[in-house]
């Protein structure tokens, strides 16, 4: 079991009445005081009573929906929030994480997965009234590992050339505009190139901060960048899927390796008709 201090105590707004209840009973067995409301109202008023030290807010709410409430939570107390829902909608996760969300999580998720993202929030967090948590040391977290860009020679695979030096690529000599998350997910990629990066490492390299239950965000900037940088992003040849494992850069194209050329046998269809002219064609090469 991880190890968390007994007086951690997390509100849990929940209006599914399966997941409410899987969360109070697994969250319980881990060390946690657990406070659960079914809908924004009952969450605002059990938070206005007796802040908790963390907040797993479902997005999906009747009446009032889940970035509302976490807007007036902000405004009550500087408690981490962590946004759960079943949507992945891209425009909410980053209304949440405007708002001062901690963090995103997708249903469904593993609960130990779970455990070790809200002990990672509250570490980082640390307000002063919440006891330190009995945690073991726990690694840096990752850097890129790559050189300055400042120090980075362009790259080109294809007709896409990356210039580090002023984070621009251009595909075919037109510029094209990447988001800086989509830039350096395409950076870590090029270091070095044909290098494969697993889904995890990806993961922790660009989203240090942030929980994912799967890799569906990861999945959607790759989707993005063969979209603007492949010639058929349906069916990429330089972002390469390594499947079960991650992707890599292939610069020549994901083309099959071409058979070594050997000497065709002979034709079938002149076997029969002796030597043939100079201008046939189909004669056999020759060392």
């Amino acid at each position: 079991m991880i190890a968390v201090d007994e007086s951690i105590r997390v509100l849990v707004v929940e209006d599914e009445e399966s997941y409410r209840q899987a969360l109070a009973s697994g969250l319980g067995r881990e060390g946690f005081i657990v406070e659960v409301a079914a809908d924004g109202v009952e969450a605002l008023r059990l938070f206005a009573e007796d802040p908790p030290h963390i907040v797993l807010l479902d997005m999906l709410l009747p009446g009032m929906h889940g970035i509302e409430v976490c807007r007036r939570m902000r405004r009550l107390a500087p408690v981490p929030i962590v946004m759960v829902s079943a949507v992945d909608s891209e425009l909410d996760v980053v209304l949440g994480l405007e708002l001062g969300a901690a963090g995103y999580v997708t249903k469904p998720f593993r609960l130990r997965e779970l455990v070790a993202r809200m002990q990672a929030i509250l570490r980082r967090v640390s307000p002063p009234d919440v006891p330190p948590l009995e945690l073991a040391p726990s690694e840096p977290e990752p850097v890129p590992e790559f050189p300055d860009d400042e120090e980075r020679p362009d790259v080109a695979f294809g007709s896409v050339v990356v210039d580090f030096v002023r984070r621009e690529v251009t595909v075919g000599g037109v510029r094209t505009h990447l988001s800086r998350r989509e830039f350096d997910l395409l950076s870590v990629l090029l270091t070095p190139v044909r290098r494969v990066r697993t889904r995890d490492e990806l993961i922790d390299l660009l989203w240090p901060d942030r929980f994912l239950s799967d890799s569906r965000t990861l999945d959607t900037h790759i989707h993005r960048l063969r979209a603007k940088l492949e010639p058929d992003p349906a069916d990429p040849r330089f972002i390469v899927t390594v499947r079960g494992v991650g992707f890599r850069i292939e610069p020549d194209g994901d083309d099959p390796v071409p058979p070594t050329q050997t000497e065709p046998g002979p034709d079938p269809s002149t076997e029969s008709k002796g030597p043939q002219g100079p201008s046939d064609r189909t004669q056999p090469l020759t060392a």
